[in-house]
């Protein structure tokens, strides 16, 4: 398989397995993270590794998962994330201008975690306070965003986009992602 091919058959997993995920292959995820480009080489960006049960749980009700479909796109019980990577800016570094960072830190480690066999989804609609707390985050940090992570329970399929850019799920609870096609969104040498 070509890279091209590995990252065209990624998709966002909101389905777990219960299986934990080893701590050095999360350790290597994130690794991978912080190796990402960073503007200016400011690396802003810091990582917490969520794996404790009673954490995870509280982490949990914090994360707001597949709008179009909720609640059918939430994680069934028995189905949670078994980890959580949530990426933190520290705002003495860096305030604004961050998101790009934050972007490439969190595409290396979705790209990384894949090639481990291992599901992730990029949650941006985060309760951050309550979640702040709960992680005892200091005040001049903020939470960018939230990648759950675990073995993949689903299989989720992409569809050419149509009229809608809303995912949904079939008759036997398969999730159907539509995305533009490519004829859609190149553009040769002009416009």
């Amino acid at each position: 398989m070509t890279l091209i091919d590995f990252i065209l058959s990624r998709r966002s997993i909101r389905q777990f397995k219960p299986d934990p995920l080893p701590r050095d292959i999360l350790l290597g995820l994130v690794d991978a993270a912080r190796m990402a480009p960073s503007a200016a080489n400011l690396q802003p960006l810091e990582f917490i590794l969520v794996t404790d049960e009673a954490i995870r749980k509280s982490v949990f009700p914090c994360l707001r998962w597949a709008a179009y479909i909720a609640p059918g796109g939430n994680p069934r019980p028995g189905h949670e994330p078994t980890a959580y990577v949530v990426i933190l800016v520290n705002t003495k570094i860096r305030d604004k201008g961050f998101e790009r960072d934050a972007g490439a830190a969190a595409e290396n480690l979705i790209l990384a975690a894949w090639t481990c066999g291992i599901g992730s989804c990029w949650v941006i609609s985060v309760d951050r306070s309550p979640l702040q707390a709960i992680l005892n985050i200091p005040e001049t940090y903020s939470i960018d965003s939230v990648i759950a992570l675990g073995y993949p329970d689903e299989s989720p399929v992409v569809e050419d986009l149509t009229d809608s850019v809303k995912y949904w799920k079939d008759e036997s609870g398969r999730l159907h992602v539509p995305k533009r096609k490519r004829t859609e969104v190149i553009h040769f040498d002009t416009f």
